[in-house]
């Protein structure tokens, strides 16, 4: 039994050299929702201009409605991408929050141990939610 606990004691000091912190994935995630949203804009911006070439073609009102409707299409992607990256963002920080509220919550049940035994607790919830 010694054993063990020292072994896992061993595997979360590793652990914890370098640890993942909430921080760190509300960050990555914002960086993901930023990147995401570069490339629906960069893609939507292709199709706009596509979609401005096949209108050359025409002329007269049939040109003028084919140029305000790729012209709709281009607002409404861009529109879309920017709701889908402020939501992404906004998911990231519920993330950080419920991460720390859960910590905070391990981490008052480590109280009643004390010890080995609530530093190894500690140490597991700093893991767990990335503290």
């Amino acid at each position: 039994m010694k054993f063990r606990t020292s072994l896992f004691l061993a595997a979360l000091t590793l652990a914890a050299m370098s640890p993942i912190h909430a921080a760190d994935v509300k960050d990555t995630m914002k960086d993901r929702a930023d990147s995401k949203y570069d490339a629906t804009k960069d893609v939507a911006k292709q199709n706009y201009e596509m979609a401005k070439e096949n209108c050359k073609n025409m002329s007269g009102n049939a040109k003028d409605v084919c140029m305000k409707e790729a012209e709709s299409e281009y607002v409404k992607a861009k529109s879309q991408a920017k709701v889908e990256k402020k939501s992404a963002r906004t998911q990231a920080e519920a993330t950080d929050d419920q991460m720390k509220a859960e910590y905070k919550a391990a981490k008052e049940k480590c109280d009643a141990l004390s010890g080995n035994a609530k530093d190894a607790c500690i140490s597991e919830a700093k893991l767990k939610y990335r503290q």
